[in-house]
C-alpha cells in the first residue's frame, strides 16, 4: 500500500525547517506552554536526530524536549497536529496494482456511497481486522468521508465540520453493528465477560474513529483558514487557563489535578521570600537619621526587625452553584497551603454561613471534602439563593470572635446578591477587625456591577482581585501569601 497526497501550494517557513520549528515553539508559548531557549535548542537537536520520516517518533521526541508537565500533553498533541500534519491536501491510500482500475478510490467505492463506506469501516474494524496494518487505509477512508460530507462554505471560505462528517457516519449505529460483529464468534449467548470485553473494544474503536475525524477536519480547516483559526477554536486550553465559570465537569476535574503542583510552586516561592526577609527590610527613617553622622551619606544601613510569625487565615466562601467550581478549587489550594499559616478556618455559605474546617483536616480527601459541604453543612436556611448580606450577618452572629488583628480574611465569590441587602457596613467591620482582608472574584472585571452584582459596594471596603482561572488565582495568592 502506498500513500498518495495532493499537496496545495504552501508558503515556506522562514529559514526552512528550523524556522518552522521556531514558529511551532512560539505557538506553544502562545497556548500557555512554557518553552525556554534551552528547550528550543533540545527540540532542534531532536529534530536533527530523528528527521521527518517517522512522525510518531518526532511527536514523542519533541514532547520530551519541550514539555515540563504531563497535564499539558493534550494541548501539545493538538498543536503538533497543526504544525506537523500527517498530510497536506486530500489523501488516499491505494493498491498500486489496482490504482487505474479503482480510479484512485480505495476499495473502488464512490465517495457519495456513505453506506458502502460504513460497511468498509466495519470490515476494517471487525474481529478479523489486522489493526497493525490498518492505519493508512483507515486514515484514507476518514479523509474521504471528511472531504465528501464534512466540507461546507463558511463566511471565510471553504471549511470542514467534524459534526457533519460524524453525522453522516452515524457512529451510534456503527457501534451497534460493530458490537454485533465482535460478539458473533461467541454464538447466541455470550458470557457476561465476553460481552463486557466486546463492548469495551467497540467503544474504544468508535472513539478512535471520532478522534480521527476531528483531527482530519482540523487539519483541512487549518489549510483553508489558517492555523491561527483552528488554534483559537480547536485546541484545548491548558487546565490552568480555563475560566472557572465556563469550565465543564471534565475540565474542573482536570483543574483539580493541578492543585498540588501549584501549591508546591507557591510554597517554594514563599520559602525563598522568607529566606530573603530574615534580615528584615531596610528601615529608611532610621537609616537616614544615622546618616547624619556621616554627612548625610547612608553608609550604615539600619534594618527593620523581621516579623516571622505566621498569621491565621479565615476563608469565607460562596458555594452556590454559579461559583462552586471556583470556590472548591480555591479551597483545595488553600488546604494544600495550610502549613504556611498558623491556623486555617474555613466557612462556607449560600445564604447562611457555617464552619466546615473539620472537613479539611490534614488527612482528609480534599475532593470528598468539597462535595460534603453542600450535603452536610448548614449553608442555606432560606430559599437557597446567594445572599451575601445575610451570610455576613450569620457569620458575625454565630462566630463573633473569629476575626482578630492576627487574622487574614479571604472571601471567595462573585458578589451576586440577588438584589438583596449587601450589608456593606458589616463587611467593613469584618475588614477592620482583620489584619488583612482580600476578596477573590471569578467574574471578569467588566461584569462587576452588572445585573444583581453588589461588587461596587463591596470593593469600596475590601481589596478585590479578579481570579478567572487557576493560573490567575495562583498569581494572586502568590502575592497575598504571608511573609
Amino acid at each position: 500500500m502506498t500513500s498518495r497526497r495532493t499537496r496545495p501550494p504552501q508558503p515556506l517557513a522562514p529559514y526552512g525547517i528550523p524556522g518552522h520549528l521556531v514558529e511551532f515553539v512560539e505557538a506553544l508559548r502562545s497556548a500557555g506552554i512554557s518553552v525556554g531557549p534551552s528547550e528550543t535548542v533540545d527540540a532542534g537537536r531532536v529534530l536533527a536526530e530523528l528527521g521527518l520520516g517517522d512522525r510518531g517518533a518526532l511527536r514523542e521526541g519533541l514532547a520530551c524536549a519541550v514539555l515540563r508537565r504531563a497535564d499539558h500533553r493534550e494541548t501539545y498533541d493538538a498543536m503538533f497536529d497543526l504544525w506537523w500534519p500527517a498530510a497536506l491536501g486530500d489523501r488516499t491510500v491505494v493498491d498500486d496494482e489496482a490504482d487505474e482500475a479503482s480510479d484512485g478510490q480505495p476499495d473502488g467505492l464512490p465517495p457519495e456511497d456513505i453506506e458502502a463506506m460504513r460497511t468498509a469501516l466495519l470490515d476494517m474494524l471487525g474481529p478479523d481486522a489486522d489493526l497493525e496494518s490498518l492505519d493508512d487505509r483507515l486514515a484514507a477512508m476518514i479523509a474521504r468521508i471528511v472531504e465528501a460530507y464534512g466540507r461546507y462554505n463558511s463566511s471565510r471560505g471553504p471549511s470542514y465540520s467534524s459534526y457533519q462528517a460524524l453525522k453522516a457516519m452515524a457512529l451510534d449505529e456503527l457501534e451497534g453493528r460493530l458490537l454485533a460483529g465482535l460478539l458473533a464468534p461467541y454464538g447466541e449467548e455470550p458470557t457476561p465477560t465476553q460481552e463486557e470485553i466486546a463492548k469495551a473494544v467497540a467503544a474504544q474503536r468508535i472513539s478512535q474513529l471520532r478522534k480521527m475525524v476531528e483531527s482530519e477536519t482540523k487539519r483541512r480547516t487549518a489549510e483553508q483558514l489558517g492555523r491561527e483559526h483552528v488554534q483559537m477554536y480547536g485546541v484545548p486550553q491548558l487546565a490552568e487557563n480555563v475560566e472557572f465559570l465556563r469550565a465543564s465537569g471534565e475540565q474542573l476535574r482536570q483543574m483539580r489535578k493541578t492543585v498540588q503542583p501549584l501549591a508546591r510552586t507557591l510554597a517554594t516561592r514563599l520559602a525563598a521570600r522568607r529566606r530573603r526577609a530574615r534580615a528584615g527590610e531596610i528601615d529608611m527613617r532610621k537609616t537616614l537619621r544615622k546618616s547624619m553622622s556621616t554627612g548625610g551619606v547612608p553608609i550604615d544601613v539600619v534594618l527593620k526587625k523581621p516579623h516571622p510569625a505566621r498569621p491565621e487565615l479565615v476563608v469565607l466562601c460562596d458555594v452556590s452553584g454559579s461559583v462552586a467550581g471556583f470556590s472548591h478549587f480555591t479551597l483545595m489550594l488553600v488546604a494544600a497551603l495550610r502549613q504556611q499559616f498558623s491556623r486555617v478556618r474555613v466557612f462556607a455559605f449560600i445564604d447562611t454561613t457555617d464552619e466546615v474546617t473539620e472537613m479539611f483536616g490534614p488527612e482528609a480527601d480534599l475532593a470528598v471534602a468539597v462535595q460534603r459541604i453542600t450535603r452536610e453543612a448548614g449553608v442555606y436556611t432560606r430559599d437557597g439563593h446567594s445572599d451575601y448580606g445575610h451570610a455576613f450577618v450569620s457569620f458575625m452572629d454565630n462566630f463573633p470572635n473569629v476575626l482578630s488583628p492576627r487574622s487574614s480574611l479571604l472571601i471567595l465569590g462573585d458578589g451576586r446578591n440577588n438584589y438583596r441587602n449587601p450589608q456593606a457596613d458589616l463587611l467593613s467591620r469584618m475588614v477592620n477587625a482583620s489584619r488583612h482582608a482580600y476578596w477573590l472574584n471569578p467574574e471578569p472585571k467588566h461584569l462587576w456591577g452588572s445585573g444583581d452584582s453588589a461588587v461596587p459596594r463591596y470593593k469600596d471596603v475590601i481589596a478585590m482581585h479578579e481570579c478567572r482561572s487557576a493560573k490567575q488565582l495562583a498569581t494572586v495568592i502568590d502575592g497575598l501569601l504571608p511573609v
